[in-house]
Formats: structure tokens, sequence, C-alpha cells
């Protein structure tokens, strides 16, 4: 049987969805997933994802992409999941290259489908963004997701777009994306269930996916309300979150006025400003204005773990109080000032001495939510 290429339409934690919607739907790993390496803060403190120079011991495939293996290595100081995932996802890698635009992506994905001899591309969004029209107010990050669909505008493959997780991203809502699926005549392919995330649990100890994760305790079976990144954002948990909808490419390429204005971009800049043009903020220039309000953070590895906790517990009543059952390990790390690092330390602890609170990827604060 021939494979398909899913596209992991946003990074890394797009990565993750597309391995395991492959295994829950076909159960013959591994899968062939191309992504970005496109992080956040958290992971990697450069604004803008890592092109192929970024990185040493990829694997060429062909002219055009390269494979991330296990021991592929990122250069300082930028920071990527991508080798670790290598090593520990059923799939193979290959690396998405954003200089040429959506034109070069195009290229690169076009050879890809050829090498691999690919019978369907499918794009995988978690969240739902990657259907947006380009006008909702809510929407905050919509380049990566555009490039993908601009790109598979011409691929002589038949392309879906798959959509997970309804507003699990907390940009478009929950109602909307579902709305949207239906009026673009989107269809339910899947509902993942326990047995299908189950064995993908382990890698959210340490990858920072928040919506991915978000996607992962749905299909756990939770429910209640998280409070994600930023200034007490939160999204719901809902029988709708582990749904799985496909829509066909053409149909999301019609509707995107953001996939639209990309289509002849080659290269990065172009893009974005493509975006900026059509009156979006610069998704880049965001990156830097907030990279830049970090600062040298490098002194927070190093963690006061019984103050942290401290800290956490008070955060985590004032958060119940107000309603919400769970909070995000990547909400848990904005909220006591930790990059990566603090948080690896403070999850050793967690995991230790909260066994019942820590499931990962999420914190529980509500003991009505906590395991039995």
């Amino acid at each position: 049987m021939s494979p398909r290429l899913l596209v992991a339409a946003g990074g890394g934690g797009d990565a993750i969805a597309a391995a395991m919607l492959h295994a829950a739907t076909t159960g013959k790993p591994p899968a062939h997933v191309a992504t970005f390496a496109w992080e956040r803060l958290l992971v990697d403190p450069l604004p803008g994802p890592r092109d192929p120079t970024w990185f040493t011991g990829l694997r060429p495939v062909g002219r055009r992409n390269h494979a991330v293996t296990p021991t592929t290595v990122v250069r300082p100081p930028a920071g990527s999941t991508l080798p670790r995932l290598a090593a520990e996802l059923p799939a193979t890698l290959y690396l998405l290259d954003p200089r040429g635009g959506a034109s070069g992506l195009q290229r690169q994905l076009l050879e890809l489908v050829g090498i691999l001899q690919a019978d369907r591309v499918q794009l995988v969004d978690v969240g739902g963004d990657v259907i947006a029209a380009g006008d909702e107010p809510e929407l905050r990050s919509p380049l990566a997701d555009g490039l993908t669909v601009a790109a598979a505008a011409s691929l002589d493959r038949p392309t879906d777009v798959l959509v997970a997780g309804a507003g699990l991203d907390g940009e478009l809502p929950e109602q909307h994306v579902l709305d949207r699926c239906r009026d673009l005549g989107g269809t339910l392919a899947h509902r993942l269930t326990a047995s299908d995330a189950r064995p993908f649990g382990r890698l959210f100890d340490w990858h920072p996916s928040e919506t991915t994760g978000l996607l992962w305790a749905a299909a756990m079976g939770l429910r209640g309300t998280a409070e994600v990144r930023g200034d007490g954002l939160t999204v719901r948990l809902s029988d709708h979150s582990s749904a799985i909808y496909r829509l066909d490419h053409a149909a999301v390429l019609a509707h995107s006025r953001i996939a639209r204005a990309l289509l002849d971009t080659h290269s990065l800049a172009e893009a974005d400003a493509a975006l900026t043009a059509i009156g979006m903020a610069s998704e880049i220039g965001y990156e830097r204005t907030k990279a830049a309000t970090l600062g040298d953070t490098s002194a927070k590895a190093t963690l006061d773990v019984e103050d942290a906790l401290r800290r956490l517990d008070r955060y985590a009543a004032d958060a119940s109080r107000s309603g919400i059952d769970f909070l995000t390990l990547r909400r848990v790390a904005e909220v006591l000032g930790l990059r990566q690092a603090g948080l690896a330390r403070l999850t050793v602890e967690l995991r230790r001495r909260r066994p019942r609170q820590y499931q990962p990827p999420l914190w529980v604060v509500r003991d009505d939510h906590l395991p039995g």
C-alpha cells in the first residue's frame, strides 16, 4: 500500500498529532510527517522557524528535503524538540524549509511525494486555525498554517485537511471551528479514543506542546476548563475535543484569504509581509517583541523548588475558585517564570511529590478532577 504524506501545519505539536492520527486510523507505523521546526519561545529563544542550516546531522532526502534523525542537533542558541521526537515518535520526520515561501515549500512537497510515492497528502492542524478565513479577531498565528495550505495547492495528489481538537489552541472558538467545518463540507473522519492516545502519553512528560497535549487529554476522557498560555486564556475540554474532521483542500484554499495571499510568495519575509498587507499583524514581529521582553532567563534554570511549589499552590487555589479545572504545564511555566530547563526540573519534583495532580500535560487544580 502506498504511504500518505502528513503535513503538520503548525510545527512540532501537530507532528505528534499527525503520528497519533496515523496510528489510530491505519495501525501501520511509521507515519511520514513533514513539519516545521517552529517552536515556542519556551523551547527556542529565537523568533521564527528554523531552516536546515540550523541543524547538523540531518539526513538528505532528494535535492530539497531532509529527514530529522535522533542524532540531529540544532545549533545553539536555537532549540528544537524535533530530534527527540524523531527518536520517540513512530514516524519519519521531514523538515519543512520556509526560506522559499509557499513556492519553495510546494517544490519541496512535490519532490517528497514523488520520492515516497505517496498516494495522498493530508494537512494536520490541531485547533482549527488552518480553516480560518482571515478576518477573525481571535486569530493570532496564521502564518505556518497558511503557508502549508498554499504550498499544497498543486501537488497532483488527492489532498485533505484534517482538523483535530476544535478550539483547543485558544484562538478560534470551538463552535466557530465546528460551524466552519460544516460549512466547508467537512466530515467526521475519526474520534480519538483512550486506546489511540495512550501510547503517546509519555511524550508529554517532556514535550511542551499545549494544544496537542489537550487533544491527548480529551482523548483520554478528561473534561473541564483548562487555563492555557497568556493572561488567563481558557479552553474547554468537551465531547467535541477528540473529534477529527476531514475537509477537501480545494474548499479550504478557496475560503482562506490567508492562504491565497501567500500563494506566490518566494521567501519567509515576503510571506510575512503578504499577511500584513491584508491587515494581519506580523507573527514574526510579535515573536521578536516577546523574545526581547523575556531577556536573559538562563538563571531561572536553577530553581528554588519549595518556593515554586508554594507559588504554584497559591495560584492553583485562586484558579480553582475561578472555576478552572486544569492548568497546562506551559501555563505553569509562565506563572512561575520558567524556561524549559526550569520547567523540566520542576516536573521531576511534581512527579515525585504530587503524582495525582501531575497529569502531564496538565496540572489538576480541582480535587473532583483528580484520577480515582
